[in-house]
């Protein structure tokens, strides 16, 4: 016996309250997955701030009708269907589906969507490789780090740098001071052996 109206309304919009919170949706097929399994799979997403949910595709497409960052999901409606909702850390939650399916061999990855865009199985395959936001934001700082080091030590490069160029000038001056002294000094000795 099907469900009722009521509660594939209350599925649909379950459906659109998580797609609002989601960046990225990944469609799988979950044929010969067992109840056990799928649960084994919620649980990896779970830490990643993701989500898995097995829906029929006329109540995703329901769902996503009229959305525009997620209807290109309708493209990926076929067969069986299983939906990772992933809300956080997208990269972890990839891998997370990734080691999953090594170990389950079960599962086929039909694409995504993300950001109006639907993405083939290798564009999602390439978004795990991405670093996770805590690994970009400690890059960001390493380099403003090194930045403000190089800039420390620059700084401190310039007082010497002047205090050299001081001292050089300084002493270029008084070897220019010297020489006419100098010639000054055998110009009255010359004057005295020419009298004599």
């Amino acid at each position: 016996m099907g469900k009722s109206l009521a509660a594939k309304n209350e599925i649909i919009a379950d459906l659109k309250q998580t797609l609002s919170e989601s960046q990225l949706v990944i469609a799988i097929d979950y044929t010969g997955l067992t109840v056990g399994e799928i649960t084994d799979l919620r649980r990896r997403l779970r830490p990643k701030g993701s989500s898995c949910q097995v829906a029929k595709n006329t109540l995703m497409r329901i769902a996503v009708e009229g959305n525009e960052t997620w209807q290109p999901m309708q493209e990926l409606l076929t067969g069986t269907s299983a939906f990772v909702f992933v809300q956080e850390d997208i990269g972890g939650a990839i891998k997370a589906y990734q080691e999953f399916q090594k170990a389950s061999k079960k599962t086929q990855l039909r694409g995504g969507v993300m950001e109006g865009r639907v993405l083939k199985e290798a564009d999602v395959k390439a978004l795990a490789d991405l670093p996770s936001k805590e690994q970009l934001m400690a890059q960001i700082a390493g380099a403003i780090n090194g930045v403000a080091t190089k800039l420390a030590v620059g700084i401190n490069q310039v007082p010497t740098s002047i205090a050299r160029g001081l001292k050089a000038y300084a002493e270029k001056d008084g070897d220019a001071a010297e020489a006419p002294a100098e010639a000054e000094a055998e110009a009255p000795a010359e004057a005295e052996s020419a009298s004599a």
